[in-house]
């Protein structure tokens, strides 16, 4: 791992345990990291254990083994008793932002609490109001809507509330969950650019979480490919999805419709993730895998580094000259 990274992951495993069930491994020893400036897209079919990854990774799940550092600091789950100041500079924007605010609050006060929270210097009530016209204005959105309620508003315009009650925090790196799959089409490319604009322009991390493989190419730095909880390629993005290495990734390239001159029809990848709770042996990928090898049911693939800064969990894949 970068010994520049802001937020890092090393060896993240997440197990929920059911009474009288084998305990179902959602994330598989998954290391990533994200420096400052850095927006790092986490990609995958749904289940594959992306959110879990994101929630551990700000401390709202507790990793089985492994560890989370944020600017060094190990990252505790969250508890009773109020977390460390520097660790509150480390922030998520979720998926549904109508939950993710206080339906019976004005926005003006729910921002302005993060403001006087986030600092952990007791900023007294009117001072943090005084930020919120600002906040609000960084987002896009008019300093007069303060006095309104959640419920008054879009699903965009609640993302964009929601991105603001974040930044009162003054935070160094943001965890997105999903945060645009709930919005529709023109508030999704709003809110991905808004939040690419302010990982740009105040040089803090983002951990950017999206099933839009579209949108995480046109704002992402570096991609993660995630399957079945294990990270099977990372790397550059633009090299990631010119030419991948995992045959995983490779279907995922290939599921995007592609319109205009060239244009074809999304190729489907054939079958569905398996049940976590019963992997396959060996290559987690197998059972789906068009290339796949004898060994590769009973071996597990080694990490291989395709390229500097470029990795992928495949027996099949080999060292280039470059991304």
């Amino acid at each position: 791992m970068s010994a520049d990274a802001l937020l890092e992951l090393r060896g993240v495993d997440v197990a929920y345990q059911r009474r009288g069930h084998a305990p179902v491994r959602a994330v598989l020893g998954a290391s990533l990291a994200v420096r400052a400036g850095e927006i790092v897209g986490l990609v995958g079919e749904s289940g594959c254990g992306k959110s879990t990854l994101g929630r551990a990774a700000v401390g709202l799940v507790a990793p089985t083994s492994g560890e989370v550092r944020f600017s060094g600091e190990v990252v505790a789950p969250i508890g009773r008793r109020a977390r460390p100041v520097g660790v509150r500079r480390l922030q998520m924007v979720f998926q549904d932002p109508y939950a993710s605010l206080n339906p019976r609050r004005k926005v003006g006060e729910q921002i302005a609490d993060a403001v006087r929270l986030g600092s952990g210097a007791g900023v007294r009530a009117d001072v943090a109001l005084a930020r919120v016209p600002e906040l609000l204005e960084r987002v896009g959105l008019s300093a007069q809507i303060a006095h309104r309620f959640p419920h008054e508003f879009s699903g965009g315009q609640c993302q964009r509330i929601a991105i603001a009650r974040v930044l009162a925090s003054d935070p160094r790196c943001i965890v997105a969950d999903e945060p645009i799959s709930a919005l529709d089409a023109s508030a999704q490319a709003q809110v991905a650019n808004l939040l690419a604009a302010v990982a740009q322009q105040s040089g803090l991390g983002l951990l950017f979480i999206s099933h839009d493989l579209s949108v995480v190419r046109k704002i992402a730095h570096r991609t993660a490919v995630m399957y079945l909880g294990q990270i099977v390629e990372v790397g550059p993005t633009d090299a990631v999805w010119s030419e991948p290495s995992h045959p995983y990734t490779r279907a995922l390239v290939a599921a995007i419709p592609r319109p205009g001159a060239g244009s074809h029809l999304p190729t489907e990848l054939p079958g569905d993730v398996p049940d976590p709770a019963r992997p396959p042996s060996g290559c987690r990928f197998h059972p789906r895998c068009p290339v796949v090898m004898d060994r590769c049911r009973t071996d597990d693939p080694p990490v291989v580094e395709v390229a500097p800064g470029w990795e992928s969990l495949c027996l099949r894949s080999v060292a280039r000259d470059g991304p």
